[in-house]
């Protein structure tokens, strides 16, 4: 059972997967919610990102599309507190780490959260798009994906907040949607996560959006697709694209400073906290591709039975962390799967130790 165990035993699971350990805008560095040790403390400090009590790096299933969950991860708060941000400025999102089986799209959102992002009920917030980027280059299965090229730019997304939007309160949602199961109706794997802004600016732009909720369903063309087949387009999942939305290169941001969140108004107010403004920014440029965003026209579906291996409890010297890679085509990683965990091959190339069914 896991239900009592250590920061330092969990530290160890979330090997598996990501999250995002801070934002940089304009080389001013802000706190991201720290899986490891914000949920076991009374009084986190305050921070930008939204926070979850989910320890593992989880991921939300296709059949969930309809709860809050999809919005910005499991049981999701809102946050105290705000890095403020001018429309036009390019946001750095660094993750800690992220599979290379994992292939699949990067894409980000801005809902308006009117008076306060800080009390805002995160299910009226509606999304729209600012950036998405699907299959980057299909000549080699499985593809180089939006989330192969984060892996290449340090583990880390950058995006620019549209220049055309009007002043105000938003929520950046962030998400990276894992493909490898993604062949059989279910097997898609959402990571959302959420980031408080206030917007400054002339803009004047307020695009119409799409409750969270109701972004995705699981037989849409670019959440059940087969990427181990050759695909001639792929479709990035969720509303269309914001027409003021801008594609940029992927780039770095050296962080010349730290930032402290804004804190916020509403119903979780703590005192107010200064931000420091950096002085200068440097960025590394990387070559990417142009996603290929038009509708699918052909996509060979192929059958693919589930099968599951419990692994024995306790011995092995080679263990795969929950949500870890256990299996698959080429696979010279551990087999065996933390004593709460199944391995369970979703295809010929990727098998996976996912929580065992109690």
């Amino acid at each position: 059972m896991l239900q009592i165990v250590a920061p330092v035993f969990l530290a160890a699971l979330v090997a598996g997967h990501g999250h995002v350990t801070n934002i940089v805008v304009n080389g001013v560095s802000y706190e991201g919610w720290d899986i490891n040790s914000f949920p076991y403390s009374s009084d986190p400090p305050t921070v930008v990102a939204w926070g979850t009590p989910n320890t593992a790096n989880g991921f939300i299933e296709p059949s969930n599309y309809g709860s809050d969950d999809i919005i910005c991860h499991l049981n999701a708060t809102n946050p105290k507190g705000h890095a403020t941000v001018a429309a036009g400025d390019k946001i750095n999102l660094q993750w800690t780490t992220w599979p290379d089986s994992h292939h699949g799209p990067v894409i980000d959102y801005l809902a308006d959260c009117g008076d306060s992002c800080e009390s805002v009920d995160k299910t009226t917030l509606e999304f729209f798009k600012i950036d998405g980027v699907g299959l980057v280059d299909d000549s080699e299965v499985p593809g180089t994906w939006g989330d192969d090229q984060l892996i290449s730019n340090s583990m880390s997304w950058m995006v620019q907040i549209p220049s055309s939007i009007a002043p105000g309160n938003y929520v950046l949602r962030h998400e990276l949607i894992a493909l490898h199961s993604a062949g059989e109706e279910g097997g898609a794997q959402n990571y959302p996560q959420c980031f408080n802004l206030k917007i400054t600016g002339s803009g004047s732009d307020k695009p119409s959006g799409v409750l969270g909720t109701s972004l995705y369903k699981p037989t849409d063309p670019g959440i059940l697709v087969n990427i181990y087949t050759s695909l001639s387009t792929y479709v990035v999942p969720g509303p269309t694209l914001y027409s003021g939305a801008s594609s940029i290169s992927q780039a770095t941001s050296a962080i010349t400073s730290s930032g402290t969140a804004t804190a916020g108004s509403g119903s979780n107010p703590t005192t107010s906290a200064s931000t420091t403004r950096a002085t200068t920014t440097t960025t590394t440029t990387t070559t990417t591709g142009a996603a290929v965003t038009s509708q699918i026209t052909t996509t060979t579906s192929r059958a693919t039975t589930l099968s599951t291996t419990t692994s024995s409890a306790g011995g092995s010297t080679s263990t795969q962390s929950l949500y870890g890679q256990c299996g698959g085509s080429g696979w010279s990683g551990a087999t065996a799967c933390a004593s709460t965990a199944t391995c369970t091959a979703y295809n010929d190339y990727y098998s996976q130790c996912v929580p065992t069914s109690t």
